[in-house]
């Protein structure tokens, strides 16, 4: 921990290093690919996509590890809350605002809340919606179990959706069928969110249309973004022990080294599915955040290698306003700015160049805008 300010300053660092890779390298990649579709940066680009159903890659780490991170804070500033003499009806009002506040942010995020038309207006269908749930459930975990409770209630939380998910069968889904369109978190979400479900539309006579190109799941996925936020929670709890600094990062990366091999073992029967959150999935990506959050506290915390970071905790410290900024979501862009400044280029760099300079320029902008906040210590605090 920084001695100075009293923040894990390893935190802020590796929640900045998740937001770079969504807000400023993933965007710049495929851009610059597109300006020549470069054979060489194919293995690359596959790493920096999403896996299309069963299976794991380097983009797939980007929302358990937002989530993961969440959970780290939470023995921190509960811890805090606690020995403030806070009592849990206060608790509860920071967690219900926390709840509010990403919940709206997520349906500002999805493209349709500022529409004003209900007609497509969707509930649940975003990072941040999936973060504020996995919050609240580990939040209440962890104010109301001991440790060894809270291991056992996350435990709990994976088997019930394994076991949901493996011998429960409703209207020819679930019993086990993992597939897109016939796992049993499908099944759920149809009936729960019907037409206020992303990927859903109604046709002339009103009936309910699901789009088959849709196939993420929220409902019954909600247990295991608890059980996400939980495995954060526990290396969070590690990592404000009393434990040894040494101890620390050992215990985070031999947790991880658990956590992923007994997560692909699982996939043997469970598949590691992201778009459904598998307990299998769950297991293997957190194991990795572990793997992660040991490697900055390892450089940051332990070693004390503690320059060069900030360009990073401009966008860790600012998390939330960087994913609403970020050209991955899109809620507000500063890209008409280079439109004016740059729109006469277009001629001479051809359309994918251009795209891939405005891109920049909106970057710019918008990290310009977080560091401004950074250095007069403002942020957005959900």
């Amino acid at each position: 921990m920084n001695p100075g300010s009293g923040r894990l300053e390893s935190l802020d660092v590796l929640r900045g290093f998740d937001l770079f890779c969504l807000t400023i390298l993933c965007p710049l990649l495929w851009a610059f690919y597109d300006t020549g579709h470069y054979s060489w940066l194919q293995p690359v680009m596959q790493q920096f996509s999403h896996v299309q159903w069963a299976g794991f890659a380097l983009w797939d780490l980007v929302m358990p590890l937002f989530m993961f991170m969440a959970g780290v804070s939470v023995p921190f500033a509960f811890g805090k809350y606690l020995k403030a003499g806070e009592g849990y009806g206060k608790i509860y009002k920071r967690i219900f605002r926390r709840v509010i506040v990403l919940w709206i942010l997520g349906m500002v995020c999805q493209g349709n809340l500022f529409a004003l038309d209900i007609n497509v207006l969707k509930l649940f269908s975003n990072t941040l919606q999936a973060i504020a749930v996995g919050y609240l459930i580990s939040a209440v975990i962890y104010l109301h179990c001991r440790p060894k409770g809270q291991i056992f209630v996350s435990v709990g939380l994976l088997g019930i959706y394994w076991a949901l998910l493996t011998f429960v069968s409703v209207d020819g889904y679930g019993g086990g069928d993992y597939t897109a369109q016939g796992n049993l978190a499908e099944w759920v979400d149809r009936v729960v969110l019907g037409r206020w479900r992303d990927g859903a539309c109604l046709d002339e006579s009103g009936k309910v249309i699901f789009l088959q190109w849709y196939d993420y799941t929220w409902i019954l996925s909600s247990l295991n973004f608890g059980a996400t936020v939980m495995t954060g929670v526990f290396a969070g709890e590690i990592l404000r022990s009393r434990l040894d600094s040494s101890a620390k990062w050992r215990w985070l990366f031999g947790i991880g080294t658990a956590m992923v091999a007994i997560g692909w073992l699982w996939g043997l029967q469970m598949p590691v599915i992201k778009r459904i959150w598998t307990s299998s999935m769950v297991l293997v990506s957190s194991g990795y955040c572990f793997w992660l959050m040991g490697l900055f506290y390892y450089l940051i915390d332990y070693k004390g290698y503690r320059k060069g970071w900030t360009w990073l905790k401009v966008i860790g410290m600012n998390s939330i306003l960087a994913y609403v900024l970020s050209a991955e979501v899109g809620v507000i862009s500063f890209s008409c700015i280079g439109h004016s400044v740059f729109w006469g280029m277009r001629q001479y760099i051809g359309s994918d160049f251009y795209h891939l300079l405005i891109l920049t320029i909106n970057i710019g902008l918008v990290y310009s805008l977080l560091y401004v906040l950074y250095r007069h210590k403002i942020f957005l605090k959900a």
